[in-house]
């Protein structure tokens, strides 16, 4: 078979096959690129040394089965038989659910993750969103740190697990989301900077140097970037693609990084005649982010919104620090302006930042799914010092609520595994770095992070003991106890009301209404002929509503319908739906 790398800065490159040593010949069409023959099989471990340096691994390695360390294996990914014949499934209408495949379950693995696929179907969501899965050191990790961007985390089953995973997910009619990382990588087993320049001291990033988009040499950065994407969209059937951290992609080019990644899945859609998606995790709050590239956008098709899931949170909470005070100020009056605007810093004064921050959607234009909404996310959760749900500060029925906001605003929602049923167990920041020095650094600095915000050292769990990952497993017999089970009844019965009620995926973010008084802690909003009521106060709440005929669609505690004078009446902490022409 044919071997191949880009290896600009090298005199010479060998390939190291299977016990056996040939030098490449240079590429004469390619500059910088080397290629050469050698007998090999699925399954056979390779690698390449540069001026006769050390053997690394192929950075297009398919796999990993030592680690980010360890030699390349080749993979033949015609020898998979898929079963299920997928269409594919569009973001418009999703409901999509965060899920880490090393805390889904106690065994880790994606096979142990399909075996439980059919809670989501009966859930009710649409796409599974696997958090990253590319190899990194040790067993347990967020997956954030990942190398080899082309290859899948062995201790979670490697390549051929992912698509057992995939097929079973589109056998139920699961569409597959996963979350890659292109602005950083490593820094454990990160062996790029060897062959070639993959980063730029031009641009830096919280993480050290930025990866090369701009800079010489980036032709064919971006390039390795676009390739893997498209290997996961082609090779694993994915769905969709949640790209991390999007801001931090540093680029000065006229086509911006994230342009000729849209282009490109846009097309390989086309070839394939299944519907691609990118969805972004951005904090610009900038709508050309997620506006057509004809449009003169960057061609994402979403983007995490996190500035209504801040809202949401100090309305809930009152919490005030950090990048909340901008929110906490007037909960409510942020809470209803993303819900009818979609961002809260939309070229307004952000205090956290001490500058004027974002600019406005045009709501004619944008429709609704584009912006993701959610209550709670794997950072929201993870990245608090002991990685506290909001089901252990609040009640089922403020959890309701949350939830009754998430799944019929006009938003694409998203829900983070565990939360439909208000888990019990924390999900906390865990690492197993094989580097000590490493280690001890990560552990450290956690601590001295939040001993900043006044948390006493020995309250902030240590990353690199097993037992905080093992906290962070989710408890599967949880859903069939209360108040879990009720809890994951009212998700069951919003995400339903979705599919019932087209005026809930209606993609018009102008449709929306909202009323509200921050004195007595109640909130309502009108989508079409939806009426959405909630009661975050402990006090029973007197809602008007207008007059018109109007019908309980669902309510977390009983509630009638509203009263001559159009008066909802909600119990403290509690919620409704309801239709009224």
């Amino acid at each position: 078979m044919q071997f191949e790398v880009w290896a600009p800065q090298a005199d010479r490159v060998t390939l190291h096959c299977d016990g056996a040593t040939r030098a490449l010949d240079r590429d004469p069409r390619r500059p910088g690129w080397w290629a050469g023959e050698a007998d090999a099989e699925d399954g056979t471990r390779y690698g390449f040394a540069l001026d006769d340096g050390p053997v690394l691994p192929d950075p297009r390695s398919r796999r990993q089965p030592d680690g980010p360390d360890g030699l390349s294996a080749v993979v033949d990914h015609t020898r998979y038989e898929w079963r299920a014949a997928w269409p594919g499934r569009a973001l418009p209408g999703a409901v999509l659910y965060e899920l880490h495949v090393g805390t889904y379950t106690r065994e880790g693995t994606l096979d142990a993750a399909a075996a439980r696929l059919d809670h989501l179907v009966e859930l009710g969501v649409t796409h599974v969103e696997l958090m990253p899965l590319c190899p990194f050191p040790g067993r347990h990790g967020w997956g954030y740190e990942g190398v080899s961007l082309w290859a899948v985390h062995e201790p979670y089953g490697g390549p051929e697990a992912l698509k057992r995973f995939v097929d079973r997910a589109h056998e139920l009619g699961l569409g597959v989301v996963l979350d890659v990382v292109h602005n950083h990588l490593g820094p454990s087993g990160n062996h790029l900077p060897a062959f070639g320049p993959y980063f730029t001291e031009t641009h830096h990033t919280p993480w050290g140097a930025a990866v090369n988009l701009d800079a010489p040499g980036s032709d064919e950065v971006r390039a390795y970037l676009v390739g893997s994407a498209l290997a996961w969209l082609r090779d694993y059937r994915i769905d969709g693609l949640r790209l991390d951290a999007v801001h931090a992609l540093r680029d000065t080019r006229a086509c911006h990084f994230l342009e000729q990644l849209s282009s490109a899945v846009a097309a390989l859609a086309g070839e394939s005649g299944r519907p691609l998606f990118l969805v972004g995790e951005s904090d610009l709050n900038d709508p050309r982010v997620i506006t057509a590239r004809a449009e003169h956008g960057l061609g994402l098709d979403a983007q995490w919104n996190d500035d209504f899931h801040h809202a949401l949170h100090t309305a809930l909470t009152g919490e005030s620090q950090g990048y909340y005070a901008d929110f906490a100020r007037d909960s409510f009056g942020a809470l209803a302006k993303t819900l009818s605007g979609g961002y809260f810093h939309d070229g307004t004064y952000s205090g956290f930042r001490g500058r004027h921050h974002g600019r406005p959607l045009d709501r004619a234009r944008v429709a609704g799914h584009r912006l993701l909404g959610y209550t709670q996310t794997h950072d929201q959760v993870g990245n608090r010092a002991q990685g506290d749900r909001l089901s252990a500060a609040l009640s089922p029925g403020l959890l309701a609520c949350a939830a009754t906001l998430t799944l019929t605003a006009p938003f694409t929602p998203m829900l983070f595994m565990g939360e439909e049923w208000a888990a019990g167990t924390p999900w906390q920041f865990f690492t197993d770095h094989t580097d000590p020095d490493l280690a001890e650094a990560v552990r450290r600095g956690r601590r001295r992070e939040f001993a900043a915000h006044g948390w006493a050292e020995e309250d902030v769990p240590d990353p690199q003991d097993p037992a905080t990952r093992e906290r962070s497993c989710l408890d599967w017999s949880e859903p069939q106890r209360e108040p879990h089970a009720r809890v994951l009844a009212w998700y069951r019965r919003l995400i339903a009301l979705r599919r019932e009620q087209p005026d809930l995926t209606d993609p018009d973010l102008a449709d929306t209404k909202v009323a509200y008084d921050d004195e007595a802690r109640w909130l309502a909003f009108r989508r079409g002929d939806v009426r959405v009521a909630v009661n975050l106060g402990k006090e029973p709440a007197a809602i008007p509503l207008g007059s018109g005929k109007a019908e309980v669609l669902a309510a977390w505690d009983t509630v009638a319908a509203p009263d001559a004078d159009g008066v909802l009446r909600v119990p403290g902490e509690s919620c409704v739906v309801l239709t009224q022409a």
